[in-house]
């Protein structure tokens, strides 16, 4: 009988170990993410995302703050990597992504931070910003999974990923939480320097929603397992938010979880670039809302009153 988490019966074959050991391979020339930099990360080179061998945390603690279906009522059990393999010109969590924050840390010790976040309740060991830290997070979870880890895994991505490495996660990663940034890659290019990103964003959560399918929400409102699709509305139209909801619609499935984020503000190096040097106004997130309904993309949340709001109340049941 399949145990839950998915990543326990790979433990239990030693498949987890052997994936771990193809990521740290992989390192040896990186080609974890689409910028494929193929420095010798095992021997402390460094490329893109500025990280040697060892993964840089920044902090780790119970995130109250995700959706609903994530931080539930005990908490999402957060760790925060340091670095990225995107450089946005507005990241609001800048000093980790642009500027290091944070400390490097050995896999065992990363393995240690997921068992104190599961002795202290959370529902799951949330993964932020993981794409350049694959191998040492299978690492430590072949640790933790030894030692009794027993909660899923949520990989909370840019969305910036090569297919090819996210099959190393297929039956470990039981939630995707991934981002799909931009509708036409010259905008990724210049305010992320990620090129080609909309053709590795599509295929990513298309592969994605291949391992894990749409959301299983239980009776209790907390994710089982699927994916969920975070969409940051942007001013002025960049993020070209009618493209990103259409190809969901029409390429991944209308019953995809949806969080429509309008929590934009002017940061870090923002205030150089016009375009960006404001918030979102009422107008273009109401317009972002009105392409989900026309569109019948009914299940997710809205960033309304200073919190997540289930999408116009419509079809967010459990579905178990």
């Amino acid at each position: 009988m399949k145990e839950y988490p998915s990543y326990r019966n790979l433990y239990k074959t030693g498949e987890l170990e052997k994936r771990a050991a193809k990521a740290m391979k992989i390192m040896e020339s990186c080609s974890l993410c689409p910028k494929k930099c193929s420095v010798k990360r095992l021997e402390n080179e460094k490329g893109a995302c500025k990280t040697g061998k060892k993964s840089v945390v920044s902090s780790y603690f119970l995130h109250q703050g995700e959706e609903p279906p994530i931080s539930g009522t005990r908490g999402s059990g957060t760790i925060f990597f340091t670095h990225c393999n995107l450089s946005c010109l507005y990241c609001q969590n800048y000093k980790l992504s642009q500027q290091g924050e944070g400390r490097e840390v050995e896999d065992s010790e990363l393995a240690e931070f997921m068992l104190e976040l599961q002795k202290a309740g959370a529902h799951n060991i949330n993964l932020v910003s993981p794409t350049h830290v694959l191998a040492n997070i299978l690492n430590a979870l072949v640790i933790a999974a030894g030692d009794g880890l027993k909660i899923p895994i949520v990989y909370n991505t840019s969305g910036y990923e090569l297919p090819q490495a996210l099959k190393l996660l297929d039956g470990v990663v039981d939630i995707y939480l991934a981002d799909m940034r931009y509708g036409e890659d010259d905008t990724a290019a210049a305010y992320s320097n990620a090129r080609q990103y909309v053709f590795f964003n599509q295929s990513a959560v298309k592969e994605m929603l291949r391992q894990t399918k749409e959301a299983i929400i239980n009776r209790d409102g907390i994710i089982e397992r699927g994916l969920i699709i975070r969409h940051l509305v942007l001013p002025n139209k960049i993020a070209e938010t009618e493209k990103i909801l259409s190809f969901i619609k029409n390429e991944l499935s209308a019953q995809c979880h949806i969080s429509l984020m309008s929590q934009y503000f002017p940061s870090y190096r923002a205030g150089e670039f016009p375009e960006l040097n404001r918030r979102i106004t009422r107008e273009e997130y109401q317009k972002a809302k009105d392409v989900m309904v026309k569109l019948g993309l009914s299940r997710g949340w809205i960033q309304e009153a200073g919190g997540l709001e289930r999408f116009a109340g419509l079809n967010i049941k459990p579905n178990v």
